[in-house]
């Protein structure tokens, strides 16, 4: 069984397709393991820590990854792959313990970067006059 899902964090998007394996996770085509920086392949394997050993054994998950920043991309993948560990399992218990665990796990972050504006070197700053 295959399942596709999908996850976002600002402009980062990842696509992972979930199937029945020996435990392999690939992002962009190489091994989790080599993604740097450590942090990001911690945030990225954060799923695992809630589930038990054995699911990550059961599964092959292939990662694709694009936009944002490494951070953004990390939030992205794991949305992507608790999304697609629930799915593939229908397991309700799996689902819960995501929410109880961290909400954003199953759900996107929906926030974006507020545009810059006219007059000002930022969003919201503006450029300060002087009357004398």
């Amino acid at each position: 069984m295959v399942t596709n899902t999908s996850g976002k964090k600002k402009t980062a998007i990842a696509r992972a397709t979930v199937r029945d394996g020996t435990g392999k996770i690939r992002i962009n085509a190489q091994p989790v393991e080599l993604v740097e920086p450590e942090l990001s392949r911690l945030k990225m394997l954060e799923p695992f820590r809630v589930v038990d050993r054995n699911v990550r054994d059961d599964v092959d998950i292939d990662i694709s990854v694009e936009g944002g920043g490494t951070v953004g991309q990390a939030d992205a993948v794991r949305t992507a792959v608790a999304r697609g560990l629930v799915e593939h399992s229908n397991d309700a218990e799996l689902r819960d313990a995501y929410r109880e665990f961290d909400r954003s796990l199953l759900v996107n972050d929906v926030r974006q970067r507020e545009s810059k504006k006219w007059g000002g070197p930022g969003a919201r700053a503006r450029y300060q006059k002087s009357y004398r």
